[in-house]
């Protein structure tokens, strides 16, 4: 399913970083390699996803039998940088939900090549709809402060991981509160 949007919703992947690739031409299907790495006695999966621009889950997917935290030195590993871009038009931001995957189209101008920029993102929470359409950024600030909501942090002294009521911009946060239309919405930094 593809998401056009103007802005990320739920926040980029915690530490995460982008990954630039060419395409061959504006109308391109498919970029990037599957690699095959070996692992060295400190690596664990989400370490190596996060030095490879993917999401936990795709790293998870890709290695199964793979112990997460202790895959253990000399591990042969699949790293799935290949991928499929999202239907439609190649410009601006297309958050695509079942993927987990934020791609951005820069303008390019004549005669550059084109390129995606792609990273990979934390939708929300399985029982919440994420909204969908297509939207433009009106407003942007930066190192914001989050104010996590009530049932949140509520949800999170349950489990015994209590919330501070404010969250100042840090290693955690790394976004900055959007408006988008008429609608608040947080996109990357």
């Amino acid at each position: 399913m593809r998401l056009k949007m103007a802005v990320l919703l739920a926040g980029i992947t915690c530490g995460a970083s982008a990954t630039q690739y060419p395409l061959d031409s504006s109308d391109a299907l498919m970029f990037g390699d599957i690699e095959t790495i070996t692992t060295f006695a400190e690596d664990t999966l989400p370490d190596l996803a996060r030095r490879y621009s993917l999401g936990y889950e795709e790293i998870q997917r890709a290695n199964p039998g793979v112990d997460i935290w202790l895959p253990g030195e000399g591990t042969s590993l699949v790293i799935p940088g290949q991928r499929l871009l999202p239907p439609g038009p190649h410009e601006g931001i297309v958050v695509n939900l079942p993927e987990h995957r934020l791609y951005y189209y820069p303008k390019v101008k004549k005669g550059e090549t084109p390129y995606v920029i792609t990273y990979p993102v934390s939708i929300g929470k399985m029982d919440w709809n994420t909204p969908l359409g297509k939207t433009r950024i009106v407003d942007k600030k930066k190192n914001p402060l989050w104010y996590p909501p009530e049932s949140v942090r509520k949800e999170h002294a349950e489990r015994g991981d209590p919330l501070p009521t404010v969250v100042r911009r840090g290693r955690t946060i790394r976004w900055a509160p959007t408006r988008c239309g008429s609608r608040s919405r947080r996109v990357p930094t």
